[in-house]
């Protein structure tokens, strides 16, 4: 059904250990809840909960993301970027997704919509069914120095070389379900 997996190719690049990445809100591989859809389209735009198991001795921080490679732009869809979480976190909340609900210290960058925090899944009609990779990666630094304002992709490259361990969880939108 799909072809390209942005986060096996990155693993090709350099070995991560595994997190195990789950949420209670939906299964792996299967549709988002429809919270987790964008309010113009009958969801909340509410982060999904996330619960992920210990990372490994020497994390510092954790980063995460959610990202649609699917999206008709050539270049995917970025609906959200947090990092400089403390390395003792190991779960999020539904609705984490707003940098009030995320722990002290967190970040946020701007998504696609140049907002800062999540915003739901909103596949457009006749671009078939979308997928969203929920992304943590458990860092060996305690806090990554990116500019405010940049892309969850500044984001991506930064934590690419301070990842200790990845968990990568997929969940789908049908556009035709909307």
């Amino acid at each position: 059904m799909f072809s390209y997996d942005p986060y096996a190719e990155l693993a090709t690049l350099r070995d991560f250990l595994p997190l195990e990445l789950t949420s209670p809100d939906f299964d792996p591989d299967g549709a988002l809840p429809l919270f987790a859809w964008s309010a113009d389209r009958g969801g909340e735009d509410r982060s999904p909960a996330l619960q992920w198991s210990t990372p490994p001795a020497g994390t510092k921080s954790i980063a995460i993301s959610c990202f649609d490679p699917d999206a008709p732009t050539g270049s995917g869809f970025w609906h959200w970027a947090a990092y400089n979480l403390p390395a003792a976190t190991t779960s999020l909340a539904s609705g984490a997704g707003d940098l009030a609900a995320l722990p002290a210290g967190a970040t946020v960058l701007p998504n696609e919509s140049r907002t800062e925090r999540f915003i739901g899944a909103a596949p457009p009609e006749g671009t078939g069914v979308h997928r969203y990779f929920f992304v943590v990666d458990a860092l060996d630094v305690p806090t990554l120095d990116i500019a405010r304002g940049s892309t969850p992709a500044v984001l991506g490259f930064n934590r690419h070389f301070h990842s200790l361990a990845r968990g990568v969880l997929m969940g789908t939108a049908d556009p035709s379900e909307r």
